[in-house]
């Protein structure tokens, strides 16, 4: 028979550098099927972390990248009509709760409220999900799990998740690594030489000091990523930094001028 999850399975171990004790509490609250909240800055490797998880624990990864008008049949399910009638679909949430998967949702605050309210009954001790449509009460299968992702520093306050929804989840706060372990990421996931990438991570956390003081967000993890990926294809590294590093960032001419003049200052 066909495994529903063999399209979610993770086949290669992704590369994870642990930062602190994230990965055994992880762990732990897996074990006890504990629903789990990660906070932390855009791109400072909140998804890299549970798809490692999901494949040091053997569980299927179903990802949804949540947006203002992702509804909730989008997460649950609808009827489908094709050629031999109608018959009903499961969506992700169905899908992870029915066969067992993890269930990621991602940049949660993203989806409208009366929409995340559909996972609350899967956030306590009933372990279930409505399929009102459907007319079904789906038990959750034991090695279900429900993971959210936000970051909370990039929110509004129209954009907040509710207190009966935080409530429900353990948390994990993440941040960009410390600057050895920034470098070594940066250097194995892009191949360039360790002193390049000791450069990346420097103009990273100068830019990272403008958080506020000129700058939405700093230069994230993923974004050294990026231009270490130009530099290793033979990119100048000057122009590698501005289009993967300074341009995204901000449209502001003097901001731009003084983020060039700090990748100027290290290449």
């Amino acid at each position: 028979m066909t495994d529903p999850l063999d399209q979610y399975r993770i086949r290669k171990e992704p590369y994870y550098r642990s930062v602190a004790d994230e990965v055994s509490l992880y762990e732990a609250a897996y074990s006890v099927r504990m629903p789990m909240m990660l906070k932390g800055p855009t791109g400072c490797g909140k998804t890299r972390f549970v798809e490692y998880m999901a494949f040091q624990l053997n569980r299927p990864l179903i990802t949804v990248a949540c947006n203002e008008d992702m509804t909730a049949s989008d997460l649950v399910g609808r009827f489908l009509l094709d050629r031999d009638g109608t018959r009903w679909q499961d969506g992700p949430l169905a899908l992870a709760a029915r066969f067992g998967a993890i269930c990621y949702l991602d940049e949660v605050v993203e989806a409208r409220q009366d929409t995340t309210v559909v996972i609350h009954p899967l956030t306590d001790n009933r372990r279930v999900l409505p399929l009102e449509k459907k007319g079904e009460l789906l038990q959750a299968h034991p090695d279900f799990q429900l993971v959210i992702s936000y970051n909370p520093g990039y929110q509004s306050l129209m954009k907040d998740l509710k207190q009966s929804t935080k409530q429900r989840f353990g948390a994990l706060d993440f941040n960009y690594p410390e600057h050895d372990i920034e470098r070594d990421i940066v250097a194995h996931e892009t191949g360039v030489e360790s002193g390049v990438a000791d450069k990346l991570v420097a103009i990273a956390e100068r830019a990272r000091n403008l958080k506020g003081h000129g700058l939405d967000e700093g230069i994230s993890t993923r974004m050294l990523v990026y231009a270490g990926n130009l530099i290793a294809k033979g990119v100048a590294a000057q122009s590698a930094c501005r289009v993967a590093l300074v341009r995204p960032i901000t449209d502001d001419p003097d901001m731009r001028d003084a983020l060039d003049a700090a990748v100027t200052t290290f290449f």
